[in-house]
């Protein structure tokens, strides 16, 4: 029974990160036109490190941020959580939010690749159903929104960002195994910080292009807060917390809900309701259900797809 709860619990956390995260989707399409891509990124990595580190401190103690492996941590936010966001940005200004959106849907994908080769994981009818009903999910979403796809360097951009954001959710877990959720999450998203602010630093100091500081007025900045805090700092605390207990593979299953949530968030604001986006959530769930051997296959389908 407890095993259940820890999987009901498990799934709603990461249901709610991706929640936190499509709401604050909105948010960038105000900053991108004004910040270039290397301090949008830095200014987020750092609003959002900057509300982590007092909430670990408070809540952990002095000892956990003197002890921690900063140095890893640099390391490992730098060149994934930091490098992908900078990718995902860039290849978004060439392309769409559209090709974003698609390129995101192949995580499962990566996700699976990255467990059987360095996990070992065990491929599963039920795991495959699950990814297939994922992905045919997110097709469905995809295919109801408006805009066409771009590709090129773009997309080939988004595709990198999605592989490296999913290997630094992996490292994040793996390597600061002996961290709180909180913690892990700090440390990585602080490490990001530093070396995207350094390069921001570098790069203005190089005569690289800068914000546009005359565009920049309240709502910039509440839009810079909601994309920090909630897109950024709490929905990555969540998904560490889900990717800790489900493993990244049947964590990524939840992405291709995302258009459903940006929906369901509009017609909160008074848009309109897609019954297309709708079904498309319920066929991600159920191949969340199935992967995860909740909904059975059939009495060839035993157990579920957990990591070895």
């Amino acid at each position: 029974m407890r095993d259940k709860l820890n999987l009901v619990r498990a799934n709603l956390l990461c249901m709610l990160s991706m929640l936190v995260w499509a709401v604050a989707l909105p948010a960038a399409d105000l900053l991108i036109a004004s910040v270039p891509p290397l301090p949008l990124t830095a200014a987020r990595m750092a609003l959002a490190s900057a509300c982590l580190l007092p909430l670990w401190w408070w809540l952990e103690g002095g000892a956990a941020l003197r002890n921690a492996p900063w140095g890893r941590a640099i390391l490992i936010g730098g060149s994934t959580i930091g490098g992908g966001a900078f990718m995902l940005v860039v290849g978004q200004g060439m392309t769409n939010a559209v090709t974003v959106a698609l390129v995101s849907a192949s995580m499962p994908l990566i996700a699976i690749a990255i467990e059987v080769v360095l996990d070992a994981r065990r491929l599963t009818a039920a795991l495959v159903v699950g990814v297939l009903l994922s992905l045919g999910g997110g097709a469905m979403a995809m295919g109801s929104g408006a805009g066409g796809v771009g590709l090129g360097l773009g997309a080939l951009l988004c595709f990198l960002a999605v592989l490296l954001f999913t290997l630094g959710s992996r490292a994040t877990v793996t390597a600061f195994a002996l961290l709180t959720p909180l913690g892990r999450t700090t440390v990585t998203l602080t490490g990001a910080a530093l070396t995207t602010c350094a390069a921001a630093g570098l790069n203005a100091l190089l005569g690289g292009a800068a914000p546009q500081w005359a565009l920049l007025g309240f709502n910039e900045l509440a839009a810079l807060a909601l994309f920090s805090i909630g897109g950024l700092a709490i929905s990555q605390m969540l998904w560490i917390m889900s990717v800790g207990s489900l493993g990244i593979a049947l964590s990524s299953l939840h992405i291709n809900a995302t258009p459903f949530y940006v929906m369901g968030t509009l017609f909160a604001l008074g848009g309109a309701w897609n019954w297309t986006q709708a079904w498309a959530a319920a066929v991600v769930a159920l191949g969340v259900l199935v992967a995860q051997g909740i909904v059975r296959l059939g009495p060839a389908a035993t157990g579920s797809a957990q990591s070895p």
